[in-house]
């Protein structure tokens, strides 16, 4: 059966299309659990009728602790041009790669095997889905890319030469947030070239904020004498929240207060108690792993301070997204920021967690080398026209 036209694709056929370009002949690996069966048979068929050589498989749920499956971590090591990772929660660690992360020639370290080829060896592309359900993907997934990629690179343009970031918003929120020789990175739905990837759906921007005591890098990444303070202030989650078992939506802010760079306190109510736990059980687990030689030796230590690292700042660029209690969508919401505790982006802050949490009706302003600055959103409003 042929293609449908464009007015009548599916959401699966869009993102086969539109967004990771399958081309005839390409390995396609789709790795999903039971509860998103429909969605990974839509790409499965999507796939094949653009003329891959798709495999679908299965694994069960897991958390941001568990181990993917050993015959999952194999599939992947296959090499496929293309891997869709459509997991209810996540697609699993890789403890042959945490214990022995893969290292590229420039000496980047990367602890699974999805990561190392997407990012290190640039040999594959992907999209991954971590909490996806067919609703969201009928919702935000059929969306005008070529709109979104535009945004996208305008925020890019913007960002150059910004040394600091900060954040207010209506709940609390009050964060200073370095990010002196990092680059914003675009979740914008092209993701057709080896590389790339990103989520399903797409829409938004991110950037890893300089590590606390870490030395400050210039524009051209060469390193400047003094070292980062880290992010300094308060942020009061009041959207949704990621925990080790799951996400919410938040009925009692969460308020984390923010030292060079760590958390330090976290207070509100249940929700509150339950990141805490999240975080203390990132905290410990490092040292059992590495007692076991699933962590190299030292690596405990870093990885328990990390888990209070500020590790992302990201702003949603979506229009169907909506705050739903899946971060997978919640991070996308037009309105909002999110910040996430943890892992960032730029693998110089090892952690077993990111935990993202949404911040309502942001405002953002840049601050750049020469002391200008700039609002690119007011009140949860985007400013990419001044």
């Amino acid at each position: 059966m042929g293609l449908l036209n464009k007015k009548t694709r599916t959401p699966a056929q869009v993102v086969v299309e539109d967004v990771v370009k399958i081309k005839k002949g390409e390995r396609v690996l789709i790795v999903a659990n039971p509860a998103t069966a429909e969605i990974a048979q839509d790409l499965y068929s999507a796939s094949s009728e653009a003329g891959a050589l798709a495999t679908l498989m299965y694994q069960p749920d897991k958390t941001s602790f568990d181990n993917a499956n050993p015959e999952v971590l194999a599939a992947i090591a296959s090499e496929p041009e293309v891997c869709f990772s459509i997991s209810n929660i996540k697609l699993g660690k890789d403890p042959g790669a945490t214990a022995n992360p893969y290292t590229t020639e420039d000496g980047q370290k990367f602890t699974h095997i999805f990561d190392y080829l997407l990012d290190g060896k640039k040999t594959m592309r992907g999209a991954w889905t971590p909490g996806i359900t067919a609703d969201m993907m009928n919702r935000t997934a059929a969306i005008d890319y070529k709109q979104l990629q535009e945004r996208c690179a305008k925020l890019t343009e913007i960002f150059k030469g910004a040394v600091s970031v900060h954040v207010t918003a209506p709940a609390g929120t009050n964060l200073v947030i370095p990010i002196n020789g990092r680059g914003l990175l675009a979740d914008d739905g092209d993701f057709s070239k080896p590389g790339t990837g990103g989520n399903i759906p797409a829409g938004e921007v991110f950037i890893s904020p300089v590590v606390g005591g870490s030395t400050l890098k210039a524009a051209d990444g060469s390193p400047l004498e003094q070292q980062s303070d880290g992010c300094e202030g308060t942020i009061v989650y009041d959207g949704s929240m990621t925990f080790s078992d799951g996400d919410s939506i938040l009925e009692t802010p969460i308020t984390c207060k923010v030292e060079k760079g760590y958390v330090t306190d976290i207070t509100g109510g249940a929700e509150a108690r339950r990141l805490l736990k999240t975080i203390a059980e990132a905290e410990l687990r490092p040292f059992a792993l590495e007692k076991e030689g699933k962590l190299p030796k030292g690596q405990a230590e870093i990885y328990k301070k990390n888990a209070r690292n500020i590790g992302e700042l990201g702003i949603g660029l979506n229009p169907a997204a909506n705050i739903t209690g899946n971060m997978l969508e919640d991070e996308k919401a037009f309105h909002t920021c999110h910040f996430a505790i943890g892992e960032n982006y730029d693998n110089d802050a090892p952690s077993l967690i990111h935990l993202d949490g949404v911040v309502r009706e942001p405002t953002i302003v840049l601050t750049y080398g020469d002391g200008s600055s700039r609002t690119i959103l007011m009140n949860g409003v985007l400013q990419l026209e001044n």
